[in-house]
């Protein structure tokens, strides 16, 4: 089974990929950690993209997508995945399904997450990041998730381990709008294939759902 999980930062896509990813048992694959992997790895795409990110420029959709499908091709995908990161806006789910369908590689569903602006805000710039487990949610903005607290100093409510906040968090909440892709659905052709339909783009006015 092959799934896309989306939406804006702080909507929960790890939280709710680990929940997607236990009960299929599929590997949950993350953008950033392709990065990390394919840097650390020192492949010719990794090479590509840290001159980029070295230079702070965003990574062209020219090496990410094939980033991408060279991990999806990998041994541990072949029963599934859940692909969780991107694509973040219209031109890359374009480029995604595009290079899906030259790959024949088909996606079953897709969990899109919707969230206002504001909510959006509220947990990008209050999310601590275990050291344990990234997963472990805490956010000083959400009662029922907020940190404990040891000694003064706040720490993860799972584990007990440190916290910390991601510089680009801060960034991006204070940022004056979001964008993510408004619709992602899948329909199925006359020929039983799965057609991916990409309806629009939103920026700030969307409704909680799932």
């Amino acid at each position: 089974m092959n799934i896309l999980i989306f939406g804006p930062n702080g909507s929960g896509k790890g939280t709710q990929g680990a929940i997607v990813q236990k009960k299929f048992g599929v590997p949950h694959i993350e953008t950033g950690v392709i990065f990390r992997e394919n840097i650390s790895k020192g492949t010719e795409l990794g090479k590509e993209a840290k001159g980029y990110i070295d230079k702070g420029e965003l990574v062209p959709d020219g090496i990410t997508v094939p980033m991408i499908l060279n991990r999806l091709k990998e041994d541990d995908c072949k029963a599934g995945w859940l692909l969780d990161g991107f694509p973040r806006n219209l031109a890359q789910a374009e480029a995604l399904y595009d290079a899906l369908e030259k790959e024949d590689i088909k996606l079953d569903y897709v969990i899109e997450i919707l969230l206002d602006r504001q909510t959006s805000k509220n947990r990008i710039m209050g999310r601590r990041l275990c050291a344990n487990d990234n997963n472990h949610p805490n956010n000083i903005y959400i009662d029922a998730i907020k940190p404990a607290e040891k000694d003064g100093t706040a720490v993860c409510r799972v584990c007990g381990g440190e916290l910390s906040a991601r510089a680009d968090d801060q960034d991006e909440g204070s940022s004056p709008s979001s964008e993510s892709i408004c619709s992602i659905t899948l329909s199925t052709s006359a020929e039983g294939r799965s057609i991916l339909l990409i309806t629009g783009i939103i920026s700030r006015s969307c409704s909680m759902a799932m």
